[in-house]
Formats: structure tokens, C-alpha cells, sequence
């Protein structure tokens, strides 16, 4: 059964079975990385599609793919986040997975290998472009939002540094989609 009534109070569980309001800030935290996560997941089906629309093997292909897998990985460490996140004991969180340094420097390997192929940017860029552009950055913004609810917590470098790396690599990925798109990236200008 899918409903347990626990929560008709407004209540629910942190790992270790402490009740909190569903307000708490952890709850927020942990929530915010959750909406995150499915984000991701829709632009890492929009890009998946991108790959399948392409009818012979290219390196345009490939990119989508590899984009693809990226974002694959990055779901899997934002569970681990959620789950820390969701725990306050230290004891317990002694026994769960850990986010490693590495996972944050994959991505900075990532933005470096997709930024490189990008034009130098001299104003700043305006959400859109296509549809899967614009998801990365919505993505972008829940993940600034993820950011600040874990700052609240006052949370371990390990999780800052990935989350506001992740948002970079959001940003570039959204710039990427577009040249693999071979589509117009959207600049503000003042007039």
C-alpha cells in the first residue's frame, strides 16, 4: 500500500525515525534536491530523445548519449544527498554512502570537456532556445534554490561544493544543447 496516514498530520519521518514537521528545513532541503532530481530526469529524457531523433551513429549522437549518461550518474549522487540530507544523527550518517570530492571534479571534467567547445560569452544568456535548453536551466534555478536550503543547514563542504557545481554544469550543459542542437542561444540586451 502506497499510503501509510503517518503524515496526515503534517508530520514525517527523517532517517532515524525522528518525527518532524513537513516544514522542517531539512524536510525543505532534502525536498528541494528531490524536485531537483526529477528535473534532471526530464532533461535527461529530452536529451535521450535527441539521440533516438538522429538516424545514423554521429558525434553529435554520442554527445546527446554521453549527456545522457551524465545525468544518469548525477541522479544516482543527488540520492545520496537526499538521504544525508534527510539524516541529522551523525552516527547515522556514518553508515550511509558518502559523496566523494571525485564526484564534484567528474563534473568540473564535464564542464570543462563542453565548455571548450563553446563560443566565449559576452553578455549574459537568456533561458530557452529549445525546450531542452530550457529545462537545463530550470534545473539550473531548482538547484541555486537546493543550494541555499542546504546552506540553511549548514551543511558538510562535500554537498556545497557539488550542488554549486552542479548548477554550473547545468548552465553549460543548457549552452551545449543548444550548439549539439545546432540552434541560437537567447542574449539579454539592454534595449
Amino acid at each position: 500500500m502506497i499510503y501509510t496516514k503517518t503524515g496526515d498530520n503534517g508530520t514525517t519521518s527523517l532517517v532515524g525515525g525522528r518525527r518532524v514537521k513537513k516544514c522542517d528545513q531539512r524536510v525543505e532541503a532534502y525536498g528541494t534536491v528531490d524536485e531537483l532530481n526529477s528535473h534532471i530526469g526530464m532533461l535527461a529524457e529530452m536529451i535521450s530523445d535527441q539521440a533516438r531523433n538522429l538516424d545514423t551513429e554521429s558525434d553529435v549522437r554520442e554527445q546527446f548519449e554521453n549527456g545522457y549518461k551524465q545525468l544518469k550518474w548525477i541522479q544516482n549522487q543527488l540520492f545520496v544527498i537526499q538521504t544525508l540530507l534527510a539524516t541529522e544523527e551523525e552516527e547515522t550518517r556514518k553508515k550511509l554512502p558518502r559523496l566523494s570530492d571525485e564526484a564534484t571534479e567528474e563534473l568540473e571534467n564535464w564542464i570543462d570537456t563542453m565548455d571548450a567547445r563553446l563560443p566565449r560569452l559576452n553578455s549574459f544568456v537568456i533561458a530557452g532556445g529549445s525546450i531542452a535548453a530550457a529545462q537545463a536551466h530550470i534545473a539550473r534555478t531548482v538547484c541555486r534554490r537546493a543550494e541555499r536550503e542546504a546552506v540553511r543547514l549548514d551543511e558538510d563542504g562535500t554537498i556545497m561544493k557539488f550542488i554549486n557545481r552542479l548548477s554550473d554544469y547545468l548552465f553549460v550543459m543548457s549552452r551545449y544543447t543548444l550548439l549539439l542542437e545546432n540552434k541560437r542561444e537567447n542574449f539579454w540586451s539592454a534595449e
